[in-house]
C-alpha cells in the first residue's frame, strides 16, 4: 500500500496518486481502458465528493468520512489468512470464491473452478489480455460516471475485480461468492474493487458478494458493479453486508438487461456504520424482468442509504421492488426509489413499495418513492409506510405467554420473513435467517 502525501485533502491525494500511477504505465496509458479511467479522474475532479446540497445525498453526508487521512491501497500489500476473513465466507454455499483484499485479488484465499467449458471465474486484472474484447465492450458501458463522484472515482482506479463471463447458452453449475476485505488493522483504508459480469444470451449464474472490515480502523470501501444480462439470461445477485466495527461501504450495481432476461437483487444490510447502496437498472429489451428486494438493519448509529433507478427503456416489462427497515437506538436510514418509464415503453408494469418499523424514538427514516412516467399505456404503482410495532398483535402474543422481548422480536422477524423469502439459493436463504433472528433478539 502506498501513500502519495500526508494531505487530508483526499480529492488531491486520489488526483496526485492518479499521476503518479499513469507515469509508470509507459504504454499502458495510451490504453482503451485507461483513456476512459483518465477521463474519470478528470470528471472525479470537477464534481468532487458530494455534499448534502446535492439532492441525491440530501440526507447522506459522507464529509466526515472523506476528511480522514486514509492509506490508499492501490499496491496489493495487505496479508490475511483465512482465519481473518472467516466471518466473511459462507461455506455451505458451495460456491466458486474470489476473494479481495483492499480491491486486490488473493488467489490463496479464492476457490477457483476448474476449466468449464468457455466460462471464466476470475481476476478482473489477469483477465485483461486473454479476454480484453469482452472487458473493452463492458467496461464502463453500464455505469455512468459522467454525474456521480463515486463511480468516477472507482472507474479512474479500476485495477482489480472479479470477472465473470457466462457465454451464450452456458450455465454456471455454483453460485460465484465475491468477498471484499478491507485490511484496516494499521491505518484507515480506501479500497476500491470493481467487478465485472457478463452473461450471455440463453445463459445462467447466480452471485453472492459479502463485504467487510478487518481492524479497528475505519476501513472504507468504495465499490462497483457492472451485470450485463444478455437475451433470455437469468441472473440472481445476492449482496449481504454484515460487517460491523469501523466500517464505510458505498455499493453501486449497475446492470443492463437486454430482451426476455430475468435479473433478482436482493441486499441485506445487517451491520456497518456507514452504507450507502446504489442499485441501478435498465430494461434495455422487450419482456425484460427484474426483481429489486432489501432488508436493512440498523442500530446505535449506524446509517443505511438505499438509492435505486429502474429505467423502463423498452416495452413490456416487468419491475417489482420491496425494501423493508427496521431502525433502532440512533439509527438513521434513507430510502430513495425511483421508476422511470420512458416515452416508448408502454404496457410496462411497476410496482414499488418500502416499509419501515421504527423500535426508539431517536431512530429515523426519509423515504421518497418516486414515480416518472412518460408513456400512457402503464400500470404503475408505489407507497411508503413508517411506523411502530402493531401493538394489538404484540398484545395478542403477550396474551398467550410470550415474553415481551420475544414477541417484539417474533412480529419483527416475520416483517423480515417477505424480504428473505425471496431468496432463491436455500442455504444463503437459511444463513440470513439465523443471522436476522440473531439480530432482533439474541435469544430468537
Amino acid at each position: 500500500m502506498k501513500t502519495t502525501t500526508e494531505s487530508t485533502d483526499l480529492r488531491s491525494k486520489f488526483a496526485a496518486e492518479f499521476e503518479v500511477i499513469e507515469s509508470g504505465m509507459n504504454g499502458g496509458s495510451k490504453s482503451h481502458i485507461h483513456s476512459i479511467r483518465r477521463a474519470a479522474i478528470e470528471q472525479f475532479t470537477v464534481l468532487g465528493f458530494p455534499t448534502i446540497r446535492n439532492e441525491e445525498w440530501k440526507y447522506t453526508n459522507v464529509q466526515s468520512l472523506v476528511n480522514r487521512n486514509y492509506v490508499l491501497s492501490f499496491r496489493h500489500e495487505a496479508v490475511l489468512d483465512r482465519a481473518a476473513i472467516e466471518p466473511f465466507l459462507l461455506d455451505s454455499l458451495n460456491a466458486y470464491v474470489l476473494v479481495f483484499v483492499n480491491g486486490f485479488f488473493c488467489e490463496t484465499l479464492s476457490s477457483l473452478p476448474a476449466v468449464q467449458g468457455k466460462i471464466v471465474v476470475g481476476s478482473l486484472a489477469a483477465s485483461q489480455q486473454a479476454y480484453g474484447m469482452v472487458i473493452r465492450e463492458h467496461f464502463a458501458q453500464h455505469a455512468d460516471y459522467s454525474s456521480d463522484a463515486f463511480t468516477a472515482l472507482n472507474t479512474a482506479f479500476a485495477h482489480d475485480g472479479a470477472f465473470v463471463w457466462v457465454p451464450d447458452g452456458q450455465v454456471l453449475d455454483r453460485p460465484v461468492h465475491i468477498v471484499s476485505v478491507a485490511d484496516a488493522r494499521s491505518s484507515d483504508v480506501f479500497a476500491q474493487p470493481r467487478h465485472l459480469i457478463v452473461l450471455g444470451k440463453n445463459s445462467q449464474a447466480r452471485f453472492v458478494e459479502t463485504s467487510g472490515t478487518v481492524g479497528e480502523h475505519m476501513g472504507f470501501q468504495n465499490g462497483a458493479t457492472e451485470i450485463y444480462v444478455g437475451e433470455d439470461a437469468v441472473a440472481e445477485y445476492y449482496r449481504v453486508q454484515d460487517s460491523g466495527g469501523q466500517s464505510a461501504l458505498v455499493n453501486t450495481l449497475n446492470v443492463h438487461q437486454e430482451q426476455s432476461s430475468t435479473f433478482t437483487t436482493v441486499t441485506a444490510t445487517l451491520d456497518g456504520l456507514f452504507v450507502r447502496n446504489n442499485v441501478n437498472i435498465l430494461l434495455n429489451g422487450e419482456r425484460a424482468e427484474a426483481h429489486l428486494n432489501g432488508l436493512y438493519l440498523p442500530t446505535a448509529s449506524q446509517h443505511v442509504d438505499n438509492h435505486t433507478l429502474v429505467d423502463h427503456a423498452k416495452p413490456n416489462c416487468n419491475s417489482n421492488e420491496l425494501y423493508k427497515g427496521v431502525l433502532d437506538g440512533n439509527a438513521t436510514g434513507v430510502f430513495n426509489g425511483k421508476v422511470l418509464v420512458r416515452p416508448d415503453a408502454q404496457k410496462t408494469n411497476a410496482f414499488q413499495s418500502n416499509r419501515n418499523v421504527l423500535l426508539s424514538e431517536t431512530a429515523s427514516i426519509n423515504s421518497k418513492p418516486q414515480l416518472e412516467i412518460f408513456a400512457d399505456d402503464v400500470k404503475c404503482s408505489h407507497g411508503a409506510t413508517i411506523g411502530q410495532l402493531d401493538e394489538e398483535a404484540l398484545f395478542y402474543l403477550r396474551a398467550r405467554g410470550l415474553g415481551e422481548d420475544r414477541a417484539k422480536a417474533l412480529l419483527l422477524y416475520a416483517f423480515a420473513s417477505d424480504v428473505l423469502d425471496t431468496i432463491a439459493l436455500a442455504p444463503l436463504r437459511e444463513h440470513l435467517e439465523i443471522r436476522v433472528a440473531q439480530r432482533l433478539h439474541k435469544d430468537f
